[in-house]
């Protein structure tokens, strides 16, 4: 784990060009750190949609299959980019570490402080939009060199919220989006929730105080802690203790229900660390401990093919 404790940040130079497999920006090699290729605006809910995707890749390939980790960004499902600081740390680090990475734009709400509103603005598309770019992820596993048995997810506050919900529901759920791709699967094999939401009738009701009964259906929708069941795929959730906006309690609640019916569950808390940190806050480097829990659970090789 040494080369990841001497990570240096990487700086890129892009070149613009949407869906393009040449908009690709190769960072720096330094200190031995493995050079990282990125690919901006991929169409990957098609061209009607503004939506697109992020590719980060490892510039060095031996010809195999790759795991993949999707980013989802964060932002009150109102705001946010997949192209944050953020979303741009996590990338680089799992990219540098030999993961394909996606990081996306989903559908957004309007600006909104009432919880049930925003959220009855964009569910469930918004998590149709996370499964789709799992599915896309399959349907071209062989132009990024993906393992499409092994694709992880990763997203921090609204971000975290719908990688639980998305490593949590399957068909059996009704949220599978009947397309595109829909012959391919939207399942994830582990998942890192970041200081998420995860029990949204809980939160509502800590904002909003009272709700009518449609609303607290909603929520009980739209929350992780619904969907949970024992064949769910392992989960690292990492939360700070000066969180001012999302309650260390919601990660918590998600842990015990994973606890409950035998999901392996890391619940991670870190002292001082406030709403929205990357892999690297200053109250502690995060690089290897999730590069760690994704090799553990995604990096088996596959063959090339």
């Amino acid at each position: 784990m040494r080369l990841f404790r001497r990570l240096l940040p990487i700086a890129f130079v892009v070149l613009q060009a949407a869906n393009s497999w040449q908009s690709v920006a190769v960072a720096d090699d330094k200190a031995g750190i493995s050079p990282v290729q990125v690919v901006k605006g991929v169409d990957y809910l098609g061209e009607d949609r503004a939506e697109k995707m992020d590719f980060y890749l490892p510039a060095k390939s031996d010809g195999s299959r790759r795991p993949a980790v999707l980013i989802i960004h964060g932002g009150g499902w109102q705001g946010g980019d997949k192209a944050a600081a953020r979303e741009q740390n996590i990338g680089n680090t799992l990219a540098a570490a030999g993961y394909v990475c996606a990081s996306i734009n989903y559908r957004l709400a309007q600006k909104n402080d009432h919880v049930p509103s925003r959220l009855r603005e964009v569910w469930p598309g918004m998590l149709y939009d996370c499964k789709t770019a799992v599915r896309f992820l399959r349907r071209y596993a062989d132009r990024y060199q993906i393992d499409l048995d092994h694709i992880g997810a990763i997203g921090g506050s609204a971000g975290g919220h719908l990688a639980s919900i998305l490593a949590t529901t399957d068909a059996d759920d009704g949220l599978d989006p009947e397309g595109p791709n829909g012959d391919y699967s939207c399942r994830v094999q582990a998942v890192v929730p970041m200081y998420g939401v995860h029990d949204v009738l809980k939160q509502a009701r800590l904002r909003d105080n009272v709700l009518t009964e449609d609303e607290e259906k909603l929520c009980v929708q739209a929350s992780a802690v619904t969907y949970v069941t024992a064949d769910d795929p392992p989960a690292l959730i990492l939360h700070g203790t000066m969180d001012a906006l999302v309650p260390v309690e919601q990660s918590q609640f998600l842990k015990a229900r994973l606890d409950a019916v035998g999901v392996p569950a890391e619940l991670l808390v870190i002292e001082g660390a406030p709403h929205s940190f990357h892999l690297q806050p200053q109250q502690r480097d995060l690089r290897a401990t999730v590069i760690d829990f994704f090799d553990r659970h995604l990096k088996q090789v596959a063959p090339p093919r």
